[in-house]
């Protein structure tokens, strides 16, 4: 079997796996420009939700996406820093259904 992987960050990531990346937009100064920057980023496949701070000037958007094509995007606008880039939470959906599985257990028994 062939697994594709896809270079983020000095990691290879696994191109379905979510993603939460955290841009800086030091354009992004009022609302207008806010919704210029939610629109164009809403153009890239894969991605599940953005969220804009307007006060401090960043954007994270979620979902199995590229960040270079964010970026790539989001020049339009203006100036774009990365942030960040990492694994979306999902963690604590996993680790509650361990446990509720382990207390099916203990109440067979």
């Amino acid at each position: 079997m062939e697994r594709k992987f896809q270079a983020c960050g000095g990691l290879l990531q696994h191109p379905s796996m979510m993603k939460k990346v955290v841009i800086k937009i030091p354009a992004m100064a009022d609302e207008k420009t806010k919704q210029k920057a939610i629109e164009a980023a809403a153009d890239i496949y894969g991605i599940d939700s953005i969220a804009a701070d307007l006060k401090e000037q960043k954007m994270t958007i979620v979902g199995e996406m590229d960040t270079v094509a964010i970026a790539k995007k989001l020049k339009k606008i203006g100036k774009v820093d990365i942030v960040s880039v990492g694994p979306a939470k999902e963690e604590k959906k996993e680790e509650k259904k361990e446990e509720k599985k382990e207390e099916k257990k203990d109440g067979k028994k």
